[in-house]
């Protein structure tokens, strides 16, 4: 049989995309999107959390944000993920009962939050010095300094970074499906999976990649386009020179976890 045949056959059979379909817009893309969502945010939290802790002058603070970040930065996702699921478990079905998405959410926003704390650290660390110098000077003190004048512009100076980590969130959600998903609970990845499994077709799964890059796509060059307006300052309606080509902020982020 020719490769090529094999090859459309498997992946692009547009009956079986047909069939996903539905399910992968009723079901699969909001759940994918609450598991990124509410990891992103609940990561953004503890990560600013970390971030303070990383820079503060007690060492009991310093050392433990350390070891967090190089804990859940150093184990694969699928590991930690795991970890938090199973290990938890009981306690989940003290609280919430056999509802996986929970433990799910708290594995995915423990990742986050040690790569959103380097984020944010690195961001509040590039602040001049002379900006809380001068809080300082006009009687803001230290605490007040750091929350009005210094983590605000740190902030502000990672969100590229921020949006990127954003995207490696959509795309590690899928490893959520290790937990065990009930048939309203499963994200785009499992939906393609069960399809692909009950069919024999790879198509479903290919359908599922697509809408992966229907929404991390549009994030990257949201990505490009914050660093442009910040490196450069210029307005929305700006075009870009021809040597500002899309530079992908925050990759050793991601890439440390691959």
């Amino acid at each position: 049989m020719d490769p090529l045949s094999t090859l459309w056959e498997t992946f692009f059979d547009w009956r079986s995309m047909r069939e996903a379909l539905p399910d992968m817009l009723t079901v699969g893309l909001p759940n994918t999107l609450i598991l990124a969502v509410s990891a992103a945010l609940l990561g953004s939290v503890l990560g600013l959390l970390l971030a303070v802790a990383g820079i503060s002058r007690s060492r009991w603070l310093r050392w433990p944000a350390r070891v967090y970040t190089d804990i859940f930065r150093g184990l694969p996702a699928a590991a930690t993920i795991l970890l938090i699921g199973v290990g938890l478990a009981p306690l989940g079905m003290e609280i919430w009962g056999p509802d996986p998405y929970p433990l799910g959410i708290l594995a995915l926003s423990l990742i986050a939050s040690a790569y959103i704390g380097e984020i944010f650290r690195s961001g509040i660390q590039s602040v001049e010095a002379a900006q809380l110098e001068g809080a300082r000077a006009l009687g803001f003190s230290w605490a007040d300094s750091m929350r009005l004048v210094i983590i605000p512009q740190g902030i502000r100076r990672v969100l590229p970074a921020w949006v990127n980590q954003l995207i490696a969130l959509i795309k590690d959600s899928s490893l959520v499906y290790f937990l065990g998903l009930v048939a309203s609970q499963r994200e785009l990845f499992r939906i393609g999976q069960d399809y692909a499994a009950n069919t024999g077709n790879q198509s479903a799964l290919l359908l599922a990649g697509l809408f992966y890059l229907a929404l991390t796509v549009p994030l990257t060059h949201i990505v490009n386009w914050i660093d442009r307006r910040l490196r450069l300052g210029r307005p929305a309606t700006a075009p870009p020179d021809d040597d500002e080509d899309e530079l992908p902020l925050a990759a050793t982020t991601e890439g440390d976890r691959r």
